[in-house]
This record gives structure tokens, sequence and C-alpha cells, in this order.
């Protein structure tokens, strides 16, 4: 967790039209999340992020000078312990794999419910990855499929030698968008178990949350568009 427990995460705001700034800035700040800056461009994100050292950072994609795919993965080099939520207009934004892929914890449309925008900063500040159930399906398979068929197969990963059976087990149903409490039933463990084995798968293939787990998952063949459970909501 980023910001101490029961603290309210600190919040950098990057998108380079006002009117969504200052929009998200009222609506989180009303649910007492502080709102530590503003950036209109990535490079101002980036610059920002290092002097402010914000727990979670919402992210527009298309900005100016440096776009957020950049500043994403400049922010958590020098940030790792932050959370990047990425925003976006289009509901199948051929970026937002990418932003997954760098680091992003995940994203969210822009006309989400102030409700919900709350709840996603809250959740991502927690270290865990927000997919939006209507959209990250369908755009994780659509570019990992992409991209397995252009390498004539899925890519190797030399971390999943190192994971035990039970744990290439629990990495497949993380793929497949099962939360914790789902994995629990399936598996006919205890929460607490479970949670065990995805730190340690974290650790492992050095994931930095679920929604990397997701993006490794489909990459590597583990889990396939189209197959035993696809069909799912992403979890949790």
């Amino acid at each position: 967790m980023t910001a101490g427990a029961g603290a309210s995460p600190r919040v950098l705001i990057a998108d380079d039209q006002t009117l969504i700034r200052t929009g998200f800035r009222l609506i989180l700040t009303a649910r007492g999340i502080t709102v530590v800056g503003e950036a209109a461009d990535g490079a101002e994100a980036v610059a920002e992020a290092g002097r402010l050292r914000p727990d979670v950072v919402l992210m527009d994609i298309r900005m100016p000078i440096m776009d957020g795919l950049e500043a994403t993965r400049r922010i958590l080099e020098q940030i790792p312990e932050c959370r990047v939520l990425i925003l976006t207009t289009f509901d199948l934004d051929r970026y937002v794999y990418t932003a997954l892929s760098v680091g992003a914890s995940g994203f969210l449309l822009k006309d989400v419910t102030p409700e919900h925008l709350a709840a996603a900063v809250r959740l991502v500040d927690t270290g865990d990855a927000l997919l939006a159930p209507s959209i990250t399906r369908r755009l994780v398979e659509r570019f990992a499929s992409g991209a397995a068929a252009a390498q004539d197969g899925p890519p190797a990963h030399a971390g999943l030698a190192a994971l035990t059976p039970r744990e290439r087990e629990v990495l497949t149903l993380l793929g497949r968008g099962l939360s914790n409490l789902e994995l629990a039933a399936e598996l006919t463990l205890s929460e607490a178990t479970v949670k065990s084995h995805v730190a340690r798968i974290f650790a492992k293939l050095a994931l930095r949350d679920r929604a990397q787990a997701v993006v490794l998952a489909y990459e590597t063949g583990l889990v396939r568009p189209g197959g035993p459970g696809a069909e799912a909501s992403p979890g949790r």
C-alpha cells in the first residue's frame, strides 16, 4: 500500500484538458482524496511526479510533448511504488494494453461515475489492479493474441520455470480474472493461502500487480483468447 493504512491517497492528475483535470479534482477532493497536483502533458507529469511523489497518478494517454505511455514508464522507473491509472475516452484504445505492459495498474473510461472514480483510486492505492470489466478482457485478448501471432507463438518467460504446479494454476486463474475469493473457492483453499500463493508468484515473476499478471498469462499462453473462463470479468 502506498499511502499509510487508513490515509487518503495522494493523487496527481495528468490530462491535457483543463476541464477534465478540474472535474476530477473536484470529484476526488469532495470524497476525501487529496489531489497534490496537475499536469497538462506527459513531460510535466513526470516532473511533477518526481517532485510530489504521489501515491496514484491518473494518466491520460494522448497528451502533447510526451504521451501517457512514456510518462507512465518513466514515473514507474523513478517511483516503483506509485500506481498509475490510465484514463481513456475509447473502450478499445489500442494503447491501453501497452500501458498495462509497462506497469500501469489499470484503466478507466473518462465518463466514469464520480463514485467509481474515487473507488478506483482507493483500490489501486492498496496495490490491487483495476481492470474495467466491460473492456479489459477484450483488450488484453485482442492485443496479446496479436502479439503472440506476430512471434509465431507465445513468448517464453524464464520465471515460469520457477513456479510450482500450484502457482502456475493460480497464475492461470489470475489471468482469467478470478479474485482471491473466487480462487479460494475454485481451488478449495483458504483466502489466506491464496494470498500467499499470489504474493510468491508476484515475487518470482517480478510482477507489480494483477494487471501485469493478466497480461503475462495471455502473452505466455497460460490463458488463450476464447479459452475456458476467458469470458469472465477480470477480478480485483
